[in-house]
């Protein structure tokens, strides 16, 4: 038996990004590992369990107002990742891969979103 939410695209996304980030995250400089390393991955883990948490829903209002939230913890990972990069603390091809998952999941997220009523 599958759970609603591990069906739909948008959190297999999110799923996928969060482990990225814990991985890149967990090579930030030490002196980050109580700010940006903790920010970076609970905004990752949120995006995903909005997701799930949202996918219980039985109303559409209640369903968008959850992804809503995982849209804005993707938003926050993007400007983490801006801080990491201006801090040197990952390469740039690293920074733009993610950049760009990101992207992927925030459209993939308003799309779903503009779709419910």
């Amino acid at each position: 038996m599958a759970f609603k939410f591990e069906k739909l695209r948008v959190w297999q996304y999110s799923f996928d990004l969060a482990e990225k980030i814990v991985l890149v995250a967990n090579g930030f400089h030490e002196k980050e590992r109580y700010n940006l390393n903790i920010q970076i991955r609970r905004a990752g883990d949120s995006i995903g369990l909005n997701i799930a948490e949202g996918s219980t829903g039985q109303l559409d209002r209640e369903q968008k107002r959850f992804l809503t939230m995982a849209n804005r913890s993707a938003l926050e990972v993007v400007a983490c990742l801006m801080k990491a990069r201006r801090r040197k603390y990952i390469e740039e091809k690293m920074y733009f891969e993610l950049y760009k998952d990101c992207e992927k999941l925030i459209i993939a997220l308003q799309t779903f979103i503009n779709k419910l009523k």
